[in-house]
């Protein structure tokens, strides 16, 4: 199934809500970085999370970036989005292994540890916009519900879930971000509440077959769902050879130097995507030309 986001309102516009399938573009950037099954699992929930929150930005080339700092062995996660839900991201240690938590599952908590998430909007002004709350659980979906609240002043209910197949393939992604937004009554207020009590996994939900729309009708069923839009979501990493070739000059004329003197090609890998772009003596010292 292709992955997409919809966007959605309810409650007669006291809510918004976005709900997300994302298996595809998981897997991807699993096997791009052939990630571990825990490792998989948080990179998946904030990807999905990334294209979600993307999505929420205005202009066409509005970007956001999500960063989780933490003490964990996984020493942080790094997601960017647009807002046409392109998103990609990568892990620092992507073969990270650990035994189940207490209820069975893949330990994100344990992977991820103590620490701060960094939000970062440019939407091209001066200076872009920059968040910082501690990690309250290191669960992802948890960190960004206090996030929201905390920073952006916005109630809200956040789910994210990466289920894995045995082989270490990606079974199930995708989550839900439910926000009140000014002015909802407490009537529902509490309503929902108890709607979201009664939210067990989404990914067993998405296990059963759920799509976007069965989560949203989960639930906000009853409060006059109004789907907005449908947006294809994908993994899509926009570097290139130039890029790394502007990278290279940057780094100045004395490495590069040295880099040509061992007279071997050399290998540089974008962090976000793992595609490796390969550079031949002759080419560095046309780069050492123009770095002059």
């Amino acid at each position: 199934m292709e992955d997409y986001i919809l966007r959605a309102s309810a409650g007669n516009s006291q809510v918004r809500a976005f709900a997300a399938t994302t298996r595809e573009l998981t897997e991807y950037a699993r096997a791009a970085h052939n990630t571990s099954p825990v490792a998989t699992a948080a990179l998946g929930r904030l990807l999905t999370a990334g294209a979600m929150m993307g999505i929420m930005m205005k202009g066409e080339k509005d970007l956001l970036t999500l960063k989780i700092n933490g003490d964990g062995p996984i020493g942080g996660i790094t997601v960017t989005a647009d807002s046409h839900a392109r998103v990609k991201g990568y892990v620092n240690e992507p073969e990270v292994l650990l035994h189940a938590n207490a209820k069975g599952k893949l330990d994100v908590a344990g992977a991820v540890g103590r620490g701060e998430l960094v939000v970062i909007r440019d939407t091209g002004l001066k200076e872009p916009y920059v968040g910082r709350t501690s990690l309250v659980s290191g669960e992802i979906a948890e960190d960004l519900t206090y996030y929201f609240a905390s920073s952006e002043q916005v109630p809200s209910a956040v789910a994210l879930g990466v289920l894995m197949n045995r082989e270490n393939t990606v079974r199930q992604a995708g989550g839900f971000i439910i926000q009140l937004l000014p002015g909802a009554d407490e009537e529902m207020v509490a309503a929902l509440e108890r709607k979201l009590a009664g939210i067990t996994s989404v990914t067993s939900m998405l296990d059963q077959g759920m799509k976007p729309e069965d989560l949203l009708d989960s639930v906000l069923g009853g409060f006059g769902v109004e789907i907005l839009e449908r947006i294809p979501t994908r993994f899509s990493c926009d570097c290139t050879k130039e890029r790394v070739e502007k990278a290279l000059i940057s780094i100045g004329e004395k490495e590069l130097t040295e880099m040509i003197r061992e007279g071997e090609p050399i290998e540089v890998k974008c962090h976000f995507c793992n595609h490796a772009y390969r550079f031949q003596p002759e080419e560095l010292e046309r780069l050492l030309e123009r770095a002059r």
